[in-house]
């Protein structure tokens, strides 16, 4: 039990690099990239770690998948990246953050909706300390608010929790890893930004070298290889698990803020840090009874593969 604890552990840190590289989006566009390139951005994160991703995997989806990856890649890519960027633009402070900090509370809804995940009463009470935590770090008084913004705000966060569940519903094809549906998802989000992106911004910016930078950064660290690590927890994590590590995204940013862009933080934020993060980690730990099925199923698991390998064992001594 104690190897299991730690893998599990393991498991949790290595899909939280994800949005821990998503926190450093905001630093690194506002310093090395073209101003006013949302959909540009977005296509350049998303089209060519997909088509990288496609090139390691070797496998192109087949039957009903093919559909399947089109509306995941819509849903956490294609939709996702346009409105999140339009809501930054246009929303005061860090208040598209914090609409995006209620990810966990939407996810505990459509879980329950979509896999049958019955709801407790500590997830929807860590979610909102989770978002009230946010709300501190990143909220700032600001005038009156953008009708169009708050509402790519919440259909960005709702594209995210639902592309998230159904990740998590759907599961993989037989054969394929996590390498190959992170591609399939990333190709397709970026082919419905790049027509997009070409209608409303025209053609591509000039870049210098350290937009350059910029774009090779978003496109392999903070995107291909978070994705595929993101993607990988939703497989073997909980939706819920998963999505309550999203506001260490905002709290990285204000991290990274204080380091690299000489911002302060507060007494106020530094405790909303506390309570988001210790939100979050409460958000890894499994009811009791979700911990027994969990031993149960891993128990079955290996039972069932020793019956395999001793059926194995069987035919080949015959």
């Amino acid at each position: 039990m104690p190897a299991d604890r730690a893998a599990h552990a393991g498991l949790i840190a290595l899909t939280a690099l994800a949005p821990v590289s998503w926190g450093t989006t905001y630093a690194v566009t506002t310093e090395f990239l073209p101003a006013d390139r949302p959909l540009f951005t977005g296509l350049m994160r998303a089209l060519p770690a997909g088509l990288l991703l496609l090139a390691l995997a070797r496998v192109l989806p087949r039957g009903a998948w093919w559909g399947k990856a089109a509306v995941l890649g819509a849903l956490n890519i294609g939709a996702f990246f346009p409105l999140l960027f339009l809501s930054a633009y246009r929303l005061p402070g860090g208040l598209a953050a914090v609409v995006g900090s209620l990810g966990p509370l939407l996810v505990v809804a459509l879980s329950a909706l979509l896999l049958g995940e019955r709801p407790s009463a500590r997830s929807v009470l860590t979610g909102a300390v989770a978002a009230f935590g946010v709300s501190l770090v990143v909220l700032r008084a600001a005038g009156a608010l953008d009708t169009l913004g708050v509402l790519a705000a919440l259909a960005s966060t709702a594209s995210m929790s639902t592309g998230t569940v159904l990740t998590k519903r759907w599961g993989r094809p037989e054969g394929v890893g996590p390498l190959a549906l992170t591609a399939w998802q990333l190709t397709a989000g970026g082919l419905l930004i790049a027509p997009v992106a070409l209608l409303v911004e025209g053609s591509p910016p000039a870049l210098d070298t350290p937009a350059i930078g910029g774009y090779l950064y978003l496109a392999l660290a903070n995107t291909a290889l978070a994705y595929w690590l993101w993607f990988q927890g939703i497989g073997r994590l909980s939706a819920t698990q998963v999505t309550f590590l999203g506001p260490l995204s905002p709290l990285t940013a204000a991290v990274v803020g204080w380091a690299a862009l000489d911002e302060t933080l507060t007494p106020v934020q530094l405790a909303g840090m506390a309570l988001a993060f210790g939100a979050t980690v409460a958000g890894q730990l499994r009811p009791r009874g979700m911990r027994a099925r969990a031993r149960a199923f891993s128990s079955a698991e290996q039972n069932r593969r020793k019956d395999s390998m001793d059926a194995k064992e069987a035919v080949l001594r015959r």
